[in-house]
């Protein structure tokens, strides 16, 4: 892939850094090591602007809107799965892929979501095992007749309620299929983005509503080794800037109650709240955690994931927290003003990188000194930490991986977009 003396050079600089963090304790050996095992599950809704596949492009709601008219979309699952596969095979690691129902495949016009089965999902897994990919799920409460009000299982309308009920437990069962197919728990992750543009009178009535409707979606109990429920907050979004009923008090009182996971987003809290902050003092009440990765401007807009200190900060504390075992990761952004297929690489390598970077912090050090009250000694350890040679140690961990190292994957994904999606029409 690489001519030799440039691969030459990276080892003899990773074999420099190697040596600098081994001097702070550090084995990068290891570091790298725990790193291929780290999963990001990515999302499929970036090559596509969050369309799916059901025929209904152009309904939108839920605070959804991807923004930008870059050429090249997915207009189909296979372009999509083809999409992936080029960032993929970019992207050092292995990791899974993250379904929305709304990307089901049917030849039925007439199928809704209160009638989706796994067998809708049949030609997703039979790609997902080639590509030696584990899928996780997710139902879709926007971008539907149904949703229009701003309301589905929170809302007073029972029929309306019914429907989408319907389509959690369908979720559920999809989920529980894919897991038990591919040897692997399937995430299911829902986020119900009901809610109000302006003052409700009655905030109380919606949640409660939104709890039977939960209830009744989670009655049916699956193996843990099948499926993984999660619930996911919001603050706010297009159209229910006022209120939102899953709220992240609502939620973590009710994963809590209920045994079900939560899910943190980066992009669904206030502007100067930390989700770092959060995992420390959520892992205690909880079995797992998953954080969905993204990148807030101004307000929830779901920006490509880069190396930026946000992200560091959450994998700084998963790993002082040593809990990747018990935290699953995600990615949830899309990006219609740029190369899809480039989003989904930045996004996903800036996301190993913030867990790298973690990963070669010697943690042990940082807390000696702040349990022996050397809280200088903690600050000036954590700003040197900032210059070592991290990018050597990143740039070795794609090269064993088979991935292009530093920015000479953009070549490939140039080549594509001439030969592939400036042809879509």
């Amino acid at each position: 892939m690489f001519s030799a003396p440039t691969e030459q050079y990276l080892e003899q600089a990773y074999h420099r850094a190697r040596d600098e963090y081994a001097d702070l304790g550090i084995d990068t050996g290891e570091a790298l090591q725990r790193l291929a095992r780290v999963a990001v599950s990515i999302n499929c809704w970036q090559g596509d602007d969050v369309a799916g596949f059901e025929g209904q492009e152009g309904i939108t709601g839920g605070g959804i809107l991807a923004t930008g008219e870059y050429p090249g979309k997915a207009r189909n699952p296979d372009e999509l799965r083809r999409d992936f596969e080029m960032a993929y095979s970019l992207i050092p690691g292995k990791h899974r892929f993250n379904l929305h129902a709304m990307y089901r495949e049917s030849d039925n016009p007439a199928l809704d979501r209160d009638g989706i089965g796994p067998e809708h999902f049949s030609r997703w897994m039979d790609w997902a095992r080639e590509m030696d990919l584990a899928l996780d799920f997710n139902p879709t409460f926007f971008s539907h007749p149904l949703a229009k009000s701003g309301y589905t299982l929170a809302s007073r309308d029972e029929k309306v309620r019914a429907f989408w009920i319907e389509h959690g437990k369908r979720s559920r069962q999809i989920a529980a299929h894919l897991g038990a197919h591919q040897g692997s728990a399937s995430i299911n992750n829902f986020w119900v983005p009901d809610g109000s543009k302006d003052e409700p009178a009655d905030r109380l009535a919606h949640r409660e509503l939104l709890i039977q409707s939960l209830d009744e979606i989670f009655s049916l109990a699956y193996p843990r080794e099948q499926t993984l429920d999660a619930v996911e907050s919001k603050l706010f979004g297009i159209g229910s800037e006022a209120f939102v009923a899953g709220s992240h008090d609502f939620y973590l009182a009710y994963a809590i109650s209920r045994g079900v996971m939560l899910t943190m987003d980066a992009g669904h809290y206030h502007p100067t709240e930390s989700v770092a902050e959060k995992i420390s003092a959520v892992l205690p009440f909880c079995q797992d955690l998953l954080l969905h990765l993204s990148r807030p401007i101004r307000w929830d807009s779901d920006h490509v994931v880069i190396f930026d200190d946000a992200t560091r900060d959450i994998f700084r504390e998963v790993q002082r927290a040593r809990s990747f075992d018990r935290v699953h990761l995600a990615v949830d952004f899309f990006d219609a003003s740029i190369n899809r297929i480039a989003a989904w690489v930045i996004g996903v390598r800036s996301a190993l990188k913030a867990a790298l970077f973690a990963l070669l912090e010697p943690t042990d050090l940082l807390v000696a000194a702040e349990e022996s009250g050397d809280t200088a000694t903690r600050l000036a350890l954590q700003q040197e930490l900032l210059t070592l040679p991290f990018g050597a140690v990143w740039d070795k961990f794609c090269l064993d991986q088979g991935v292009p190292p530093g920015r000479f994957w953009l070549a490939q994904v140039k080549e594509y977009e001439q030969q592939v999606l400036r042809k879509r029409q």
